[in-house]
């Protein structure tokens, strides 16, 4: 193992290449090669082979295993020595196709879309370790550098869970959006719906509109290529045909069976205590949907990250003694750190537009947005 690897990057224009591109190169400080399916303005495969230490395969799903059999044949044990990841949300078959070269072997999952953070910090990786040996110190180096939640699972398990973590769960609210679409117009559309939303609505839309913004592709191969979904699409559709046979049969004995069978079982699967603190869960994501419903902001991106920066920012808002009604930090789509500063509704307008002008005038940061408000430049 070198020190410091060289890494070829098959896939470097798709989201998270480009993502692992940025952060092998400013955040670990290593030289990238990119290739991608098609290309012919880069590395040909094999010179990509000879020139790398660490080959990550970051293709489309379905894809993969085919450009990953493309690659073991084009080293031809070129690749003894080099360490091979792929990085797909199906671990099975990748694994088995890298399996097939010289190389040591571990597959990931990042559990989110390419985030806009410079890391995963708070976010699940799934590490399948297939065949380590001399890499093991440079992986864990890897793996503490991004710094994600990482879990360690063997190719089998990870898809068996994936079936119910993504599999289920973008079944679900792909058959809602279906659903919607059939029934929502006779009711208003989704405008006509909006102001009658619970939470929970208002949550299961947020990812039924997540998914349909995403690439299809993904959400197709997550059904397709994963060989325990279709099982659990069976157990799914089950269920759902009991709840309708139920709803449409009405009598007390329906009743009494939906309650034991849907809900009192799964309860007492789940536990007191899971449920509670799910529950709980809900209750603080409620809490927030109120927040960002809150008809006066300030979006504030704070140029320089360092303690005693908000308490900055704050101190102008205390300084005209503007009550906050609630305070946030999100990213912005560049990456950017930005906090969303609910203000009290009946707090004065041009004590609102002094707070502004302030933040901008001291250089404490920089209004990147503001509702119930006049914008100031």
């Amino acid at each position: 193992m070198k020190a410091a690897p060289r890494i070829g990057l098959v896939g470097s224009h798709g989201a998270y290449g480009r993502w692992l591109r940025r952060f092998f190169e400013q955040r670990m400080g290593l030289r990238v090669f990119g290739r991608d399916p098609g290309s012919e303005d880069e590395l040909s495969e094999r010179a990509l082979i000879e020139a790398v230490d660490v080959l990550v395969f970051c293709a489309p799903i379905r894809q993969t295993c085919s450009i990953i059999g493309q690659y073991v044949q084009q080293a031809d044990g070129r690749e003894r020595g080099q360490l091979w990841l792929d990085v797909t949300s199906i671990k099975a078959a990748p694994v088995a196709a890298m399996l097939a070269s010289q190389a040591e072997v571990v597959g990931l999952h990042p559990m989110s879309a390419a985030p806009k953070s410079a890391t995963l910090r708070g976010r699940a990786l799934v590490v399948c370790e297939a065949r380590v040996a001399g890499w093991r110190p440079w992986l864990e180096q890897f793996l503490a550098a991004s710094e994600a939640d990482c879990v360690r699972a063997d190719a089998e398990q990870h898809d068996r869970v994936m079936a119910l973590v993504q599999g289920m769960v973008h079944a679900t609210h792909m058959a809602q959006g279906a659903v919607l679409r059939e029934l929502a117009p006779a009711v208003g559309d989704l405008d006509g719906i909006g102001p009658f939303g619970s939470v929970g609505y208002e949550l299961d839309v947020a990812v039924t509109r997540r998914i349909l913004a995403g690439n299809p592709a993904i959400y197709q191969d997550i059904q397709f290529e994963n060989p325990h979904v279709a099982p659990m699409l069976e157990r799914l559709a089950a269920q759902l045909d009991t709840l309708r046979d139920l709803v449409r049969r009405g009598d007390d004995a329906a009743r009494r069976q939906l309650r034991e069978q849907l809900l009192d079982q799964s309860r007492a699967y789940m536990g007191d205590r899971a449920v509670a603190e799910g529950s709980y869960a809900f209750e603080r994501v409620g809490y927030l949907l109120a927040d960002l419903r809150e008809p006066r902001f300030i979006s504030v991106f704070l140029p320089v990250d360092r303690p005693g920066s908000l308490r900055a920012l704050l101190s102008v808002f205390e300084q005209r003694g503007i009550n906050l009604d609630s305070i946030h930090s999100s990213r912005s789509a560049d990456g950017e750190l930005l906090f969303r500063i609910g203000v009290d509704r009946h707090c004065a307008i041009d004590l609102l537009r002094d707070a502004m002008v302030a933040i901008a005038r001291e250089g404490i940061g920089r209004v990147v947005d503001a509702a119930g408000v006049e914008r100031v430049a």
